[in-house]
């Protein structure tokens, strides 16, 4: 299945971005991505010193950063230094993908014509843009909205009243009624004059064999993608936020809310009403209990609960 970009792109050169910045050579911008997954070509951005291993590593040919961060990039990587990375981040993404820091409504939508749609069960009122392809055996359900783009695999179930946009939707997929997929996330960049709205590029990924509950909410990716490992479990009124990774084989339980850029591994199960704030690592195997509050990593294998989370033991000996 083909991976597709979904916003309008602004040719622009580095001088285009950076006329006050000092360069060599002056060069095509391709795109603005991730530090692990950025190349020639391309800009990046480093804010945080979490980050240090990857931006030794990193092939773009450009960085956002600020002064005590620098030195963790390669020698060959130019660097952009500043104060404030994540809004500099955002003005160069405004320029490059203008459209991308709002959701508007599909102007290609209309009623699905079945000659494009073999073998797809479509319910009434279901609209569909411009571009997108949908498996063999699928069913959508009526007063559904499928965006332009989008990708749906075989054999998914796509229930009442759900909006697709910006998504890419493997095999085997269930995805129940009135869940909102691939809509801008909460980004926002708090500055005294007002709030500076941050930018959303990427796309959610969801894996084969995922099955998705009623009313959940799924951002989109804002420079990387939000992705759904397979054969992953999501219970009802379950929101996750931009750039959150889910391994596969998970299991989530009604009203969990994930803050934006965490990542879960594999076999993580997590009870109803926890929550997990952003840029998180959680490892393999690990158990989270109901109500939880999860403010810090947890390794692999680890079993949690409370607020903040500790270990299991720990609360079950503090709250006898």
């Amino acid at each position: 299945m083909s991976l597709i970009f979904f916003f309008k792109k602004k040719r622009k050169t580095f001088k285009d971005l950076f006329p006050k910045t000092e360069i060599k050579k002056n060069f095509k911008i391709e795109n603005v991505k991730p530090l692990q997954k950025a190349s020639e070509g391309d800009i990046s951005f480093f804010d945080s010193v979490v980050y240090k291993e990857l931006a030794k590593k990193t092939k773009a040919s450009a960085c956002i950063t600020n002064e005590k961060l620098e030195k963790f990039l390669p020698q060959k990587t130019q660097r952009i230094v500043v104060k404030n990375v994540l809004f500099e981040l955002s003005k160069i993404l405004k320029m490059i993908y203008p459209l991308s820091d709002v959701d508007f409504s599909d102007k290609t939508l209309k009623k699905p014509k079945k000659k494009l749609f073999k073998e797809v069960f479509f319910g009434n009122n279901v609209l569909v843009g411009n571009n997108v392809k949908i498996g063999r055996n699928s069913q959508i359900g009526s007063n559904s909205i499928i965006e332009q783009n989008v990708r749906i695999g075989k054999n998914c179930i796509i229930g009442y009243g759900v909006i697709l946009r910006n998504s890419i939707i493997e095999d085997n997929v269930v995805i129940q009624d009135n869940c909102k997929i691939g809509q801008k996330g909460f980004g926002f960049i708090p500055l005294k004059e007002k709030n500076f709205k941050f930018p959303h590029i990427g796309r959610v990924i969801i894996r084969n064999n995922v099955e998705i509950a009623s009313s959940c909410t799924i951002d989109r990716g804002s420079v990387d993608d939000t992705i759904i490992g397979e054969n992953t479990y999501i219970d009802n009124q379950v929101h996750i936020a931009h750039n959150v990774q889910i391994g596969s084989n998970c299991m989530i339980a009604g009203q969990v809310g994930f803050a934006g850029s965490s990542k879960l591994g594999n076999n993580v199960k997590i009870g109803g009403q926890a929550g997990i704030s952003g840029h998180l690592r959680i490892g393999n195997n690990v158990k989270i209990g109901g109500g939880s509050g999860v403010v810090k990593d947890v390794n692999d294998n680890e079993i949690i609960m409370g607020y903040p989370a500790r270990p299991l033991k720990e609360f079950l000996k503090k709250n006898r």
